[in-house]
């Protein structure tokens, strides 16, 4: 059981999209979720092609972008802050809601852990046990590797994160998205860095859901049992939606004047 009172959001599936695309579409539901034109929103989507993303305030400099383009990988800079992020074989999700949704209000750390509950009734529901949601992180833990440095209150399995997120707060509306690998090599982020940072202290840090379970979960199974544990956990009615047209048209123009712009990219 929970405190919540029972509420109704709309849930997005979206087919899988570049990275200047899928940022612009978060900024575009944030944009209309200040504007009152749509309900709160869990969104859940993929990158197409693979791409690695900065945090807001990272430097470019953190990445090899010769080894990136050998790589023939794109790039985006997201409008949350963190660190780097290779995304690749996982599911992300996004939680956008006003900010006196009580599922979100308060502050950054307070809304995390709320949130936390629907993902680790998630992972349950995949049968990944000994999730941990409720510690604060080493400070001295620092490197330009998302999943190397766990925030505080974020998920882990044996000491080793499984889900990299990040926040931001603006026009009244809280954007939390983030990053569930789901198999593949976690540590396939390092040879495009500049620091070449260590793989095996890498795989030491962080995991995927493949690694927990010794199985593969499919993106659609990983979909199905968040969606889940969202809606155990936070007392939600998820109901299947679409972008509007104005949602569409705003993200069509973040995505051209914002995310795939240098001016953007490259401005740290």
């Amino acid at each position: 059981m929970n405190d919540y009172l029972a509420a109704t959001w709309r849930l997005l599936r979206s087919a899988p999209a570049d990275g200047a695309m899928n940022m612009a579409v978060d900024e575009a539901i944030l944009r209309a979720m200040s504007a009152g034109l749509v309900p709160p929103t869990l969104r859940l989507y993929a990158w197409e092609p693979a791409c690695l993303s900065l945090g807001r305030a990272q430097r470019i400099a953190d990445v090899d972008l010769e080894a990136l383009r050998a790589a023939d990988l794109d790039i985006v800079r997201r409008p949350t802050g963190g660190k780097s992020i290779l995304h690749v074989d996982e599911l992300t999700y996004s939680v956008i809601a006003p900010q006196g949704e009580p599922r979100v209000a308060g502050s950054i750390v307070e809304s995390y852990r709320r949130l936390s509950a629907g993902l680790v009734h998630g992972l349950e529901r995949l049968g990944v046990t000994r999730v941990i949601a409720d510690q604060r992180a080493a400070r001295h833990l620092e490197g330009p590797v998302c999943f190397e440095t766990p925030s505080d209150y974020e998920i882990t399995v044996g000491g080793r994160k499984l889900v990299g997120s990040a926040q931001m707060r603006a026009q009244g509306v809280v954007l939390q998205h983030g990053a569930l690998p789901l198999y593949g090599d976690i540590a396939r982020i390092c040879p495009l860095l500049t620091a070449h940072p260590d793989p095996a202290r890498v795989r030491a840090r962080a995991v995927t859901v493949e690694d927990v379970l010794e199985r593969t979960v499919t993106w659609d199974e990983a979909a199905g049992a968040v969606t889940g544990g969202f809606a155990d956990a936070l007392n939600l009615r998820l109901k299947p939606g679409t972008l509007t047209e104005n949602e569409l048209a705003w993200a069509k123009e973040l995505r051209v004047e914002k995310y795939v712009a240098a001016e953007w990219t490259r401005k740290v």
